[in-house]
């Protein structure tokens, strides 16, 4: 995700500075400066934005670049964190903070078609609008830093939720006999459809989970781990966050998120 946002980021015109922990995946952004650590890519830089795995990493990056960060300069954490990290970021930083997750995979992130829920200061949202715009198709201001982590958490429950639904009820169908593509057939137009069903659906059903990536299984499963530290008591979160697990423990965490589907298959397969 990061780098096709720091792509359009610079594609808009402005000066980009980037680190990795793999030096060659900030090599192949275009248009970027790519930095040796992370406290040479922030020196200077009037925002810094982080987007990383989850909130350990966001903690010790931060730790590196803490002093070398201007005073005036403002971070924007783009990263799914969870609500106890975003708490410890915010009190951890020495500039104005903004949360500012974003919700879409690949494709929007590539076509600069993000939507970034934004929670924060207002003059720090305000200098901030010009990168939102330039990675984003909408823009959500939210508020007090953390209302945006809460509103991504809920998000991220439906999504997990629905793909959650459409593997299980493939599974289903094939544990009765019925054509898994008669569901989304019968379903397409009507008042239950989803386009998100109908696009993982496809990739379920032609068992491409390992092979078009729009998001990552570990990933999502660390955004079911987020929302039931969150809304403890949840049930349907609980089963979700038991099948991604599952899954990861398959050796799927690097399939797509839809690679849940496996799951299903293997019940259908052994009834």
């Amino acid at each position: 995700m990061g780098a096709p946002m720091a792509r359009n980021i610079a594609q808009a015109g402005h000066d980009v500075v980037v680190w990795n922990r793999t030096r060659e995946r900030a090599q192949a952004v275009d248009g970027v400066r790519v930095a040796g650590s992370p406290a040479e890519a922030v020196g200077g830089a009037a925002v810094v934005v982080t987007m990383l795995s989850d909130g350990d990493a966001v903690e010790d990056v931060w730790g590196q670049i803490a002093g070398a960060v201007g005073d005036d300069a403002v971070w924007w954490q783009a990263s799914t964190v969870g609500i106890e990290a975003t708490e410890r970021l915010r009190d951890a930083a020495a500039i104005p903070y903004v949360d500012a997750p974003v919700l879409g995979t690949r494709q929007p992130a590539q076509d600069g078609r993000l939507t970034v829920l934004a929670a924060g200061p207002d003059d720090a949202l305000d200098t901030l609008a010009p990168l939102f715009d330039a990675v984003a198709a909408k823009t959500v201001r939210l508020g007090d830093v953390g209302e945006a982590t809460r509103v991504k958490l809920v998000l991220n429950h439906w999504i997990l939720a629905l793909t959650t639904a459409t593997a299980e009820t493939i599974g289903v169908a094939r544990t009765l006999d019925v054509d898994p593509q008669l569901f989304l057939d019968l379903i397409a137009g009507a008042p239950m459809d989803s386009p998100y069903a109908q696009m993982k659906g496809k990739l379920m059903l032609a068992d491409e989970v390992c092979d078009v990536v729009s998001f990552p299984l570990r990933l999502a499963h660390k955004d079911a781990r987020l929302v039931v530290e969150a809304a403890a008591g949840a049930g349907l979160a609980a089963f979700v966050e038991q099948q991604y697990a599952r899954a990861a423990e398959h050796g799927l965490g690097d399939c797509d998120m839809a690679a849940i589907s496996r799951l299903s298959a293997e019940r259908a397969q052994r009834s």
